[in-house]
């Protein structure tokens, strides 16, 4: 059943949100079956719909074109009755994550040294410092999971760790779905992962962010116009529709508010509707009511069937009323596990006791940081919460949840056929879990034109970006042409030619730096849309490098126009051409080569500093100052690297 609901639709605790597709079908578009169940109550759900795709000859997308059919294999029964929910349960038994970290030493007055981390293991000047101790426990479907604690305590670590971001060679322990241990690609393909800071397209809209999110992660058998009415509930549910034509905005563009952005990043990362969802604190940076809102919207994700998992600092009471299960770290242990409602009872058998009207995680936070400064610190919480478990165990007899006798790929398979998960709604050989779903939504041709209309789209929307590119290239063309204008052939006019055939060649790589910020940005979008499988790498590369043709074939058709003839240089409009060519091949270069430089810096300034820095060795070791032949052995290679030498070397042999 699909999760998407309509934002004036408020599910109480137990109820199970309704297909999102609430709109009327012709009958004679659907299958006889389907029609023949429409005196149910329920309209068909997107799963139900997939199956009988293929059944259509030509379908109306609503813009006066027709979808030719696309053949979709079936999802299993034939019966289109909604079944129950299917239970999916994710535990963690004691995972144990440790990292090397350097050893700091104090030095006394008589410069003795002392080790101020003198516990753990390691070598003379490293130690192990481990940030998950032993953890365990569940997230259910239907619920919430908050992890919380201070900072450092271990909150993001382990929801990465339960995500699969992290190495796995450095954590120990074991992970699994209804008992079944969980893959790390089929946990790429069934979950999603939404991050702390909002990376979105600044000048897309609310509406064209999620219409391309569904473009990658939906199957290309639902045609254009079902994606839309997808985004256009998925707006709904979370509370968009106001700010559903806005663009998202930067520093520079105003747009959206603070809270709407992270509904945003939540929305692109469920559009597929997936089984499991992590968040690293959804609620950083904003205001009490947006928070809450935010949380809202999970509550909605989570009763529809999905199993929600998400770390927070501190929330309030109304975001606590909205959790189902915590767990409280400390400098990575787990001090209690449980729900928000037995806080009182766990402290009050600790010997704490909660004052009636305190907020319950404030305590529980104030009280944990307490001990943390104690000789003990938090040892005896941890021991406490280890025998509070088990005697919760113990009282509930050990017992598993019913999962009504479905495997993981029963149950999987179960959940597609009603309507999550479509991203994968082709199990027709499901011999493994793994083997049911497809890695990706898309072929490649498909995944490079979404993205070269997604970046095209949002560049469009920047012109001053082009401009200040353009700007530079005609103030720097001008001087070229005015300082090296109509250089004769004699000697002297053939060297001030080499000059300018070298500042030219090295000009098309310099003014290429512009486009850094933008390419960084980009880079951080790209990490996240790839690790969860919403488009190929390569598909990437080759849009990125067709989109930016237009923009460079206009600059390098300016720069060639000013300066040719100012210059005089000869061949006609023969060697018009060939010069041409050979600026056009220059900006693909420095353009490819920042792309690779921003994939390689974390920092714009740092990108700045790198991309100067390498041009000029470029330069210099372009054979202008210093003939091939005089290059040092050791430092050939490097002529052979640098990008100004081979258009400087084609237009000296033209």
């Amino acid at each position: 059943m699909s999760r998407v609901v309509a934002e004036n639709y408020s599910p109480s605790r137990d109820s199970v949100s309704p297909p999102f597709y609430t709109m009327d079908f012709n009958s004679s578009h659907l299958h006889p079956s389907l029609s023949a169940s429409s005196a149910s109550a329920t309209s068909p759900t997107l799963g139900q719909l997939l199956k009988h795709v293929g059944d259509v000859r030509r379908e109306a997308t609503g813009d006066g074109s027709e979808t030719p059919v696309h053949q979709v294999l079936e999802l299993g029964s034939t019966n289109l009755e909604v079944p129950r929910s299917i239970p999916f349960v994710l535990s963690f038994n004691k995972l144990t994550y440790s990292v090397k970290a350097r050893r700091k030493f104090k030095f006394n007055r008589l410069g003795a040294a002392t080790d101020t981390d003198p516990v753990g293991g390691g070598s003379l000047f490293t130690t192990t410092k481990t940030l998950l101790n032993d953890i365990s426990g569940e997230a259910r479907d239907g619920e919430i999971l908050a992890v919380l604690g201070a900072s450092g305590s271990g909150k993001s670590t382990l929801i990465d760790a339960l995500a699969n971001r992290i190495a796995k060679g450095s954590l120990k322990g074991t992970k699994t779905l209804n008992g079944e241990v969980l893959e790390s690609r089929m946990l790429k393909v069934i979950s999603a992962y939404v991050m702390q800071d909002d990376l979105l397209f600044p000048m897309l809209t609310v509406e064209e962010t999620l219409m391309f999110a569904a473009e990658f992660r939906l199957p290309r058998s639902l045609s254009k116009s079902k994606k839309r009415l997808r985004v256009q509930a998925l707006i709904e549910q979370l509370g968009l529709k106001n700010a559903a034509k806005t663009v998202i905005g930067d520093e520079g563009h105003r747009g959206v508010s603070g809270g709407e952005r992270r509904r945003v990043s939540i929305g692109i990362d469920i559009i597929h509707d997936p089984i499991v969802l992590f968040l690293d604190e959804p609620t950083s940076g904003l205001d009490s009511t947006s928070a809450f809102m935010v949380v809202k919207v999970l509550q909605r994700i989570a009763q529809s069937g999905s199993i929600v998992i998400m770390s927070v600092h501190q929330p309030s009471y109304r975001i606590l009323g909205l959790l189902d299960r915590l767990i409280f770290l400390s400098r990575g242990q787990t001090v209690y596990s449980g729900s928000p409602m037995n806080l009182p009872v766990y402290f009050s058998d600790f010997g704490h006791p909660m004052p009636t009207n305190e907020n319950r995680t404030e305590f529980a936070l104030d009280l944990i940081r307490e001990l943390e400064g104690s000789p003990g610190g938090t040892r005896s919480l941890v021991e406490f919460n280890k025998s509070w478990q088990n005697l919760k165990h113990s009282r509930n007899g050990g017992s598993e949840p019913d999962r009504g006798g479905l495997s993981l790929k029963e149950a999987i398979s179960a959940s597609i056929s009603k309507g999550k998960l479509v991203s994968g709604a082709t199990n027709n050989d499901a011999i493994s879990p793994n083997s049911m779903v497809p890695t990706f939504a898309n072929p490649v041709w498909k995944e490079m034109a979404v993205l070269s209309k997604r970046s095209f789209l949002n560049s469009r929307r920047m012109p001053e970006l082009f401009g200040i590119r353009l700007g530079a290239v005609v103030v720097t063309g001008f001087i070229l042409a005015t300082m090296f204008w109509k250089l004769d052939n004699s000697p002297k006019g053939v060297q001030e030619r080499l000059g300018f055939f070298a500042f030219a060649m090295s000009t098309t790589f310099y003014t290429c730096a512009d486009a850094l910020p933008v390419f960084l940005q980009e880079r951080y979008i790209f990490m996240r849309e790839t690790a969860y499988n919403a488009y190929r790498r390569l598909s990437y590369v080759i849009s990125h490098g067709l989109v930016v043709l237009p923009s460079l074939i206009f600059l390098s058709l300016a720069f060639s126009a000013m300066t040719f003839w100012a210059v005089g240089l000869d061949g006609g409009l023969s060697g018009f051409l060939f010069y041409f060519l050979i600026i056009f091949a220059s900006f693909w270069a420095g353009s490819s080569f920042v792309t690779f430089l921003s994939g390689v810096v974390p920092h714009v300034m740092l990108g700045y500093t790198i991309v100067v820095a390498i041009l000029a060795y470029f330069l210099l070791f372009s054979g202008f100052f210093i003939n091939r032949d005089r290059i040092p052995p050791y430092w050939i290679w490097f002529h052979y690297l640098s990008l100004v030498k081979y258009p400087y070397e084609a237009v000296l042999l033209k």
